[in-house]
């Protein structure tokens, strides 16, 4: 494509001279699995976010299933959550034996609706789960007082939020948990898969820290049963090249998404939404339109990536047929038909832009 979704190269040239260097120098050290890199750059990430810890682990599916385990859930019980986001989601809920209860989202937002999660709390429910979707945090403080009420976890789901915050709080700091994800295509990505779980509890660190290494703390010696998944140092040199630039990069991240939103005015097209609350960080900029077919074809016409996500929500999915037999979320139902995803990276030009939402213009005015 021409103007793709995301631009890797652009931001590896960028940093090349940094990354390359440190790169060499951990192979030439040859100590490649829970190294001095991935120690700092947990010492980095911790500081960041405002966190007592953060755990690296192998990616994001896992962060989001470790960090489950070590909030206790497990067979039996209920984890309330939403249908509008990336499977990983629920199957991490699924993974621990646990079960999914769906609640509509905002039309907004496009995050779980809190007004409607009170309802949904039954005697078996033991976690929140809101995810902070395409960069825009979730409604959190009505959650925290919900999870406060009735004793349950929350467990944040970050994968696509690092960076952005409410009040100044981070996303990752403000639940019991909180999960990332570091696929190369997000806002802070590395060259892989790489995940990390963020808590400020003693307690569920050093759970955590055992859960992504077999269950060790000792080596040969296995407290509980664990999992082999931990981050690499070839990624958290990537990490730590990035991380001082995360905040530059949502910058540009938020200047691209207001320009599309002033050049899309006037064509029927609900632009994303900022509620003043939470910093909006854009890992994806989605819109909503009734004419999402004709823009695509449009687009890739001019060689103009575009995406959908997502286009079937979970509770239509075939693996939870029988779990949400009968269930029906309306808001979700008609974003997931609507909903389109245009290129965004922070070094995407202004021009690049104007292209894009001329492109789109062009096509609803025919």
């Amino acid at each position: 494509m021409r103007i793709p979704m995301v631009d890797l190269a652009g931001q590896y040239r960028d940093l090349k001279a940094q990354i390359e260097p440190a790169m060499a120098a951990t192979l030439n050290a040859a100590q490649y699995i829970l190294g001095p890199n991935v120690q700092a750059f947990e010492a980095e990430a911790a500081k960041y976010l405002g966190v007592k810890h953060a755990i690296t682990c192998a990616n994001g599916t896992d962060a989001l299933h470790l960090a489950l385990l070590a909030a206790g859930i497990g067979p039996g019980d209920e984890v309330i959550t939403t249908p509008f986001t990336f499977i990983a989601t629920a199957e991490a809920i699924a993974y621990v034996g646990a079960k999914a209860v769906f609640v509509d989202i905002d039309p907004q937002t496009l995050n779980i609706d809190v007004a409607q999660v009170a309802q949904a709390v039954t005697p078996k429910t033991k976690a929140l789960l809101p995810v902070h979707l395409f960069g825009q945090p979730a409604n959190i403080q009505p959650l925290l007082d919900l999870a406060q009420k009735h004793g349950l976890k929350l467990i944040e789901d970050c994968a696509q939020s690092f960076g952005a915050h409410v009040g100044g709080r981070q996303t990752g700091s403000m639940g019991d948990v909180g999960a990332f994800s570091f696929f190369p295509s997000k806002n802070l990505g590395c060259y892989g898969d790489g995940g990390m779980v963020t808590t400020q509890s003693d307690a569920m660190a050093e759970t955590l820290r055992m859960l992504r290494n077999h269950g060790s703390k000792v080596r040969y010696y296995h407290d509980i049963i664990g999992y082999n998944s931990r981050l690499d140092e070839l990624q958290a040199v990537v990490l730590r090249a990035k991380l001082p630039h995360i905040d530059h990069y949502n910058q540009q991240r938020r200047r691209v998404a207001h320009r599309y939103s002033a050049g899309l005015t006037g064509l029927g097209i609900q632009t994303p939404h900022e509620d003043g609350v939470g910093l909006h960080v854009y890992h994806q900029y989605t819109m909503l339109t009734d004419r999402r077919e004709v823009i695509q074809k449009a687009l890739a016409d001019q060689q103009i990536a575009s995406a959908i996500y997502y286009p079937v929500p979970l509770h239509q999915q075939k693996v939870f047929a029988d779990m949400a037999a009968g269930q029906s979320f309306p808001v979700t139902e008609s974003v997931a038909a609507r909903c389109l995803s245009l290129p965004i990276y922070p070094e995407l030009s202004d021009a690049a832009v104007d292209e894009v939402c001329g492109v789109i213009r062009q096509a609803l005015q025919a």
